[in-house]
């Protein structure tokens, strides 16, 4: 059995495992009811409850009802400011790790270009353009995340006639056998080395090494009070997502796996999904 254990201000421990209930963080510091998928973890991670973050969406509905849409998302945004010691360590940590990345994978990379240009015409590089943060004037910041491209070209364009067999709930598409992905773009999805060029998203400081995966455009604009939560930080190319089963995981237990990261994250955090990462690029698990 998976076990994580969150301790609050009493000291109190509360344990969770996988298979049962998985309790997201409320603003309270006391934890709010939610299905969970597996967190892929052995270790115990103790965290203060006491950060403003909404684990239901039921209080989400009430503050959106109330105009206040943004409301739960500023209050997860200014704690987060008063965190700078953290913040500092998690920038340096971004710049080093992935400078270290880029150097290391060049080679392999320019390797990988060529196999993808070979297998289907078009740039062996993606851009999509995703949303980091949402503005002060609410509107969602916009970046160009990278990739290796794994699916043909005009792949988005044709996105449209695959609606209908979407396999999760929520703003999100997902779908096993997605006939848009490449031979060579199968293998690099199941180890997510189609990521890779992300580091140069957390070296320009679009993204962090850890963080809530960047959504796309379309996905935010039907995001509720709830869901908006995890736009609180800076994204990351790695994450609970990522680690708790990736595309086995529904958007719900996506959001809820954010938050809990977001109201428990620390340098101790941050390198434990590091390390559950390395393992899933290994096995594959979760990938489509």
């Amino acid at each position: 059995m998976v076990k994580m254990a969150e301790e609050n201000m009493s000291g109190c421990v509360v344990e969770t495992r996988s298979g049962s209930s998985c309790d997201a963080v409320s603003a309270e510091g006391v934890l709010d009811g939610g299905p969970s998928a597996n967190s892929g973890s052995g270790s115990t991670v103790y965290a203060d409850l006491h950060v403003p973050v909404s684990g239901t969406r039921e209080r989400a509905e009430r503050e959106s009802r109330r105009g206040r849409r943004y409301t739960l998302l500023r209050r997860a945004e200014d704690w987060d400011r008063t965190r700078v010691g953290y913040r500092v360590v998690k920038r340096v940590f971004d710049i080093v790790f992935s400078l270290a990345v880029i150097l290391v994978a060049l080679v392999p990379s320019a390797l990988l270009c060529l196999a993808i240009r070979l297998e289907t015409p078009g740039c062996p590089l993606y851009g999509q353009k995703r949303v980091g943060r949402i503005g002060p004037d609410g509107k969602p910041r916009e970046f160009t995340m990278w990739k290796f491209r794994s699916m043909v070209k005009g792949a988005d364009a044709m996105k449209a006639d695959l609606l209908e067999k979407n396999e999760v709930s929520g703003p999100m598409f997902k779908m096993a056998d997605d006939p848009r992905v490449t031979r060579v773009g199968r293998f690099i999805r199941r180890h997510s080395i189609d990521e890779f060029p992300q580091f140069l998203n957390v070296l320009l400081g679009q993204m962090s090494v850890v963080g809530p995966r960047p959504p796309l455009p379309d996905e935010v604009a039907e995001y509720d009070a709830w869901a908006m939560q995890r736009l609180a930080v800076k994204p990351g190319l790695t994450g609970p997502w990522q680690v708790g089963g990736r595309s086995d995981v529904g958007f719900d237990d996506m959001v809820r796996l954010d938050l809990g990261y977001i109201a428990r994250r620390s340098v101790k955090t941050d390198l434990l999904i590091i390390a559950q990462t390395v393992a899933v690029v290994f096995t594959g698990k979760g990938a489509r």
